[in-house]
């Protein structure tokens, strides 16, 4: 078989650096021979054109990327955002550099797609202007620009972003491309683009939690106007643009108004009784117990020492239900990991005839056409 002698081992070799990759590991995963790989970085030899594309799908690039003369430009490859990410946490896994640049991918395709639709409809980004020293009144104006009302849920704050223009994904719970490993500590992370902003929050077994990471992240969007990625530590941190995003969220998700609906008098003495005590408004607003109880901590009602048992309290470790089974809805699972918005504007495209089936399949998570036809006929009966 015919094999490329022309490839450039030095943007291999980057690319395996920027994953934090071995060469002998690039090879196993891919089942490509190590001997053959240690050839080409010898400049001694060459691949076939599947082998090269196994490569380049691995690592996001196109084939020709790897046929380039010359050191790879770390500027052009990777986005400002991007970058803006990876300065923040340096350790970031390589696992999760490559789902940020996927989901850069997914935001490009969105764009082209409504560009391809000439849709006016189709919401586009247009921020309130926000007192960004205020978090309380910041707050206040947003939830009116979101037009939220007085029972929400992680789902209908997603669904209020998305009508003002933000992308949100969650990453999936199943083992794959589009997970944040259950073990990192990654929360969520925001993509800042004045035209289309990306927000991604990762699956957690409450909800409730996810909201409030969402509007942490929202936040982030729109008073410091930055791509940021955050991790358990700095939703508790005290230092740089964190507290204020945390005020935000607060605001955000209980607002004062709401706040004086809670009985301090109605407090139990256990702090393992709080979440009973707090369960209808929980409920309604479609926040965590902690989110409650730190909003009461900041306006004087509860003390540290009350606050701070809550949290060791809700801190014990917990049996989890493992995720699994058999899918059954697999054919849902792109609605839950990139949103209403982003799937019809997949499925519009397809039925304009912009996209082939392959195409709008790739787009959704590589679903098999019985699948993709199984959620457009759901999305149908919507």
């Amino acid at each position: 078989m015919e094999r490329i002698q022309s490839i450039n081992p030095e943007r291999i070799a980057w690319c395996c650096a920027d994953r934090g990759i071995p060469l002998a590991v690039l090879a196993s995963e891919l089942d490509i021979a190590s001997a053959s790989i240690e050839r080409v970085m010898a400049g001694e030899g060459g691949l076939t054109f599947n082998q090269l594309r196994k490569i380049a799908d691995y690592f996001g690039r196109g084939v020709l990327f790897f046929l380039e003369a010359g050191p790879v430009d770390e500027a052009i490859v990777h986005t400002p955002q991007f970058r803006t990410l990876a300065n923040q946490k340096p350790e970031l896994s390589p696992k999760l550099k490559a789902l940020i640049e996927r989901v850069e991918k997914q935001r490009e395709v969105y764009l082209s797609l409504r560009e391809d639709l000439d849709d006016a409809d189709r919401p586009l980004f247009n921020p309130p202007d926000i007192p960004r020293q205020n978090s309380r009144e910041a707050a206040r104006i947003v939830r009116n620009w979101l037009g939220l009302g007085s029972e929400n849920s992680f789902d209908s704050y997603r669904a209020a972003l998305e009508a003002k223009g933000v992308l949100v994904f969650r990453s999936n719970g199943y083992s794959g491309k589009w997970q944040i490993a259950k073990e990192s500590p990654i929360l969520g992370f925001t993509l800042y683009d004045q035209n289309c902003p990306v927000i991604v929050i990762k699956k957690q077994p409450a909800e409730s939690r996810q909201s409030f990471t969402l509007m942490h992240e929202l936040g982030h969007l729109l008073l410091h106007q930055t791509s940021s990625i955050d991790d358990e530590r700095d939703f508790q941190s005290h230092q740089g643009l964190e507290p204020e995003a945390n005020a935000f969220a607060g605001h955000l998700l209980v607002p004062d108004t709401f706040l004086a609906g809670i009985r301090d008098a109605e407090r139990p003495d256990e702090v393992s009784q709080y979440d009973d005590w707090l369960a209808r408004p929980r409920q309604i607003w479609g926040v965590s117990g902690e989110v409650i109880l730190r909003r009461l901590l900041d306006a004087g009602r509860i003390t540290q020492n009350q606050y701070e048992a809550y949290r060791q309290w809700r801190a014990q470790p917990v049996i989890e239900q493992e995720e699994g089974g058999n899918r059954k809805y697999r054919n849902r699972e792109p609605k839950h990991v990139f949103g209403d918005i982003f799937v019809r504007t997949v499925f519009d495209a397809l039925n304009a005839r912009h996209i082939t089936l392959t195409k709008a399949s790739s787009y959704l998570d590589s679903l098999k056409i019985k699948d993709l036809h199984q959620l457009e006929q759901y999305y149908a009966r919507l």
